[in-house]
C-alpha cells in the first residue's frame, strides 16, 4: 500500500510533504502487520476508499467514525458502512431506525453507504485500519494525525460544511473545526449502550438537509438504492 491510493486531489489539499513524510511510518506498519500475516482490515485497496469516492470539492458533509469494523468481512473503507451481503451491525441498525423516525425512510437490506459517499458524504474513520477481532488495534500508530489533517483542511478550505460527531471520541474532534464557518452536529453514538441515550429522537438528518438547503446546496437523498 502506498500514498498513490490517496486521490492526487486530496494529496494537495492535505500537503504532498505531509503525506510523504508523515503517513509513511503508518502505511509501512500496516505492511509489516500483513507480512506477518495478520489479517486486516479493510482490504489493502478499500483503505482510502472515503477519500476515493468523496473528492474534496464534492465535500458536504462528514460523519466521523472510529476505526473500522473488525470481523470478517464487514469494513470497505467507509465509517459504519459494511458492503452488500454483510449483516448490518447494531450502530447501523440504529442509524437507520433514527432514519425512518427522522424522514420516514425504511431501512435498506443492506449496509451499504456508498451512495452517501457518491453524493459529499464523506465518511471518514479518524483510524483507517484494524487487526482482526482487536478493535482498536491500530490507535496511536499515525492514523489520527493524519485524519485530524483531513478535518483541519475541511475546515479551513471550506465553509458551509456539516462535521457529525457521534459519540465523545468524535466529539473531540471539534476543536479542529471553525464552528463559525461550519455547522457542528452532536449527539452520543449510535452504539446500543448509549442510542437511547439521546442519538435517537436527535434527528440528524432533516437537520443536515435543513442546513444545506438553507445555504441553497442540494440535500442528500438518505434513501439507499435496493441493490
Amino acid at each position: 500500500m502506498t500514498r498513490s491510493n490517496i486521490p492526487a486531489d486530496w494529496q494537495q489539499v492535505l500537503g504532498e510533504a505531509f503525506v510523504a513524510d508523515r503517513l509513511m511510518t503508518t502505511l509501512q506498519f500496516v505492511d509489516q502487520q500483513r507480512a506477518q500475516n495478520k489479517l486486516i482490515y479493510p482490504a489493502a485497496e478499500n483503505t482510502f476508499q472515503a477519500l476515493q469516492l468523496t473528492p474534496f470539492d464534492k465535500v458536504k458533509v462528514i460523519i466521523l467514525g472510529q476505526d473500522p469494523y473488525h470481523g470478517p468481512n464487514q469494513a470497505h473503507g467507509l465509517s459504519f458502512s459494511v458492503p452488500d451481503g454483510v449483516r448490518i451491525p447494531p450502530s447501523l441498525r440504529n442509524i437507520f431506525k433514527e432514519l425512518r423516525n427522522d424522514l420516514g425512510i425504511d431501512p435498506a437490506p443492506h449496509g451499504n453507504l456508498q451512495a452517501w459517499a457518491e453524493q459529499g458524504v464523506l465518511l471518514l474513520n479518524a483510524v483507517l485500519s484494524v487487526e482482526g477481532e482487536k478493535p482498536g488495534s491500530h490507535a496511536k500508530m499515525g492514523w489520527e494525525e493524519f485524519t485530524d489533517q483531513i478535518i483541519a483542511q475541511l475546515s479551513a478550505k471550506k465553509s458551509g460544511l456539516v462535521f457529525v460527531l457521534w459519540g465523545a471520541y468524535a466529539q473531540k474532534k471539534a476543536a479542529l473545526i471553525d464552528g463559525q464557518k461550519h455547522f457542528i452536529l452532536s449527539s452520543v453514538h449510535p452504539s446500543p449502550l448509549s442510542a437511547s441515550r439521546g442519538f435517537l429522537g436527535s434527528r440528524p438528518f432533516s437537520k443536515i438537509n435543513e442546513y444545506l438547503v438553507g445555504r441553497k446546496n442540494p440535500p442528500i437523498e438518505w434513501r439507499l438504492p435496493a441493490n
